[in-house]
């Protein structure tokens, strides 16, 4: 069965790679999708954010079962168009259980079929957040402990 873990991946982070992590050891595929969105100020472009995450994943032994894509639109469509019915989720606290809960009723709506698994990362990753990162990027400051080094750089890169 495969499944899609949606986002913006703006950037990848630590948490995201925890959550991915868990997601391939309970599905035999993950799509990573990758929402091109106009009305967001993106960091990377989308196709920087695949880099990005391919790099990140290239060592680790899960990384087969992981595929990375980009799409625009209703993310039900997407799924259907690719004959998923499972979406993952990232659940870190309460106030995003909130959020994803009314989302995931919401792709309910939208397509019957489609079924939403919240899962939570480790506790040590629970604070870590994409908005979070690039602020303290933004302002110089170290965001090793919480994305991976090629993150890391092209952040610094993007901030200089």
């Amino acid at each position: 069965m495969q499944v899609i873990y949606p986002g913006s991946f703006d950037p990848i982070t630590f948490g995201h790679l925890d959550v991915l992590e868990r997601a391939t050891n309970l599905f035999e595929k993950v799509i990573i999708t990758i929402a091109v969105n106009t009305r967001k100020n993106a960091i990377f472009t989308p196709d920087e954010r695949i880099s990005l995450i391919r790099e990140s994943i290239s060592h680790e032994s899960w990384s087969e079962k992981v595929d990375i894509q980009k799409f625009t639109g209703l993310l039900v469509d997407y799924a259907h168009e690719n004959n998923v019915k499972t979406l993952i989720r990232g659940v870190r606290q309460f106030s995003d259980y909130e959020y994803e809960f009314r989302m995931a009723l919401m792709n309910r709506k939208l397509g019957r079929d489609i079924d939403t698994i919240f899962l939570m990362p480790s506790e040590h990753l629970t604070f870590v957040s994409g908005s979070l990162v690039r602020e303290i990027a933004y302002w110089g400051g170290d965001v090793s402990h919480f994305v991976p080094a090629n993150v890391a750089e092209a952040l610094k890169n993007k901030y200089r």
